[in-house]
């Protein structure tokens, strides 16, 4: 089974060759979270390799797919909640020094 981090490697690794072999820029942080997004991108992967020759994007592509798979169906996350979630303050994110809960560890 695959972990974040190996699936955002895999991500990050298509990314880099999406962008040198065809221009095409995509979110690697996204692919890690929105399981649809990252379909869609193994399934652009895949006719780039067919219609441009580059078939060394295949095995990403199944490595990419098989990342997603493995993670079982991942629920459908909006924009949005990702964003939500990267904001909200955890136990690892204190007031400032003056206690004021507006600035996180006394950053305005």
């Amino acid at each position: 089974m695959s972990t974040g981090s190996e699936l955002f490697a895999i991500a990050a690794h298509l990314h880099v060759l999406l962008r040198r072999k065809t221009g095409r820029v995509t979110d690697t942080e996204w692919m890690t979270v929105n399981a649809e997004y990252a379909r869609e991108i193994v399934r652009y992967t895949r006719e780039k390799a067919r219609s441009d020759g580059h078939t060394d994007l295949l095995p990403l592509a199944d490595k990419l797919e098989a990342a997603i798979n493995a993670m079982g169906a991942m629920p459908r996350r909006t924009l949005l909640e990702v964003a939500a979630d990267s904001l909200r303050p955890g136990p690892a994110s204190p007031a400032a020094p003056d206690g004021d809960p507006r600035y996180v560890g006394g950053l305005r």
